[in-house]
């Protein structure tokens, strides 16, 4: 392989191959040794200059569908998210269960007075009698990062409600407030809200601790990482609030409504169990 492959993000910017990045993708997928060397391999012979990392995902993502589709599943973690949209609703609902999961009692959409106005908060969050107020930003499309503007909006909104709650008997105290996206933070935008003290979630950010750390350490995988599933059975199950696998497995009558067959349904609620579990 050409050391000096160079491959073109979704952002359009061209980076280095790094095989490296592939493997821990790879791993985190669950595959064993064996099978992540023999996808790079594979992918590594198909490298030309320029290729997009959406090719190279591709071409891993089919290989691992081919050997274990729960594999595949865990994969295709980024891209499920997106697929999340377009609204962001559902993305508001899944970080309000990876709240919960976390030992909050949480609400979703839900008004908070300020001094100057009112504002539907994302998601309230309580625990140990202490409130935090999460906002998400959600992109549909890969590539477009979280930019300096969204915590500055955000960091504004919290100031008017904290001094509203502040002077206010409460039975809890308000502490903190969350910018939380399924992309990634601007330099910028991570310096603003570290300065402010706002909590910055983000794919990859804190480090060993962002969104994707977080959905495999609690095995919150969105509805929408199913390799079995259609697009229009995904929408469907979104539409009634069936957000994470793990609620499939509880409400699998879903399935029934949709007219799947014995047979496949059994494949679906397989691969989702592995898939919680592993």
């Amino acid at each position: 392989m050409n050391p000096n492959i160079e491959i073109t993000k979704s952002s359009g910017e061209k980076v280095k191959f790094s095989l490296e990045k592939l493997r821990a993708s790879l791993k985190r997928s669950g595959a064993d040794a064996d099978l992540i060397n023999q996808i790079l391999d594979k992918v590594r012979d198909e490298l030309y200059q320029g290729i997009s990392t959406k090719e190279i995902y591709n071409r891993a993502f089919a290989l691992l569908k081919k050997k274990k589709s729960y594999f595949a599943s865990k994969y295709k973690l980024k891209k499920a998210i997106y697929e999340l949209g377009p609204t962001g609703f559902p993305f508001e609902n899944f970080i309000a269960a990876i709240f919960t999961y976390s030992g909050y009692k949480t609400d979703v959409g839900k008004i908070l007075q300020g001094t100057c106005v009112s504002h539907e908060i994302d998601v309230v969050a309580n625990k140990n009698e202490e409130t935090t107020i999460v906002e998400c930003k959600f992109h549909s499309e890969e590539g477009r990062n979280c930019n300096v503007k969204v915590p500055l909006y955000i960091a504004a909104r919290f100031k008017d409600v904290k001094q509203h709650w502040d002077s206010k008997p409460h039975k809890t105290q308000l502490v903190a407030g969350y910018v939380v996206t399924n992309t990634r933070f601007t330099q910028d935008a991570l310096q603003y809200g570290n300065c402010v003290g706002l909590k910055l979630l983000s794919w990859d950010h804190p480090k060993e601790d962002g969104l994707k750390d977080k959905i495999d350490r609690l095995g919150l995988y969105p509805i929408t990482v199913s390799t079995l599933l259609t697009n229009r059975e995904k929408q469907f199950l979104l539409s009634r609030d069936v957000v994470l696998c793990r609620d499939l497995i509880g409400d699998a009558f879903y399935l029934d409504h949709l007219g799947v067959s014995e047979t496949r349904k059994e494949r679906i609620l397989n691969e989702i169990k592995q898939l919680c579990n592993s």
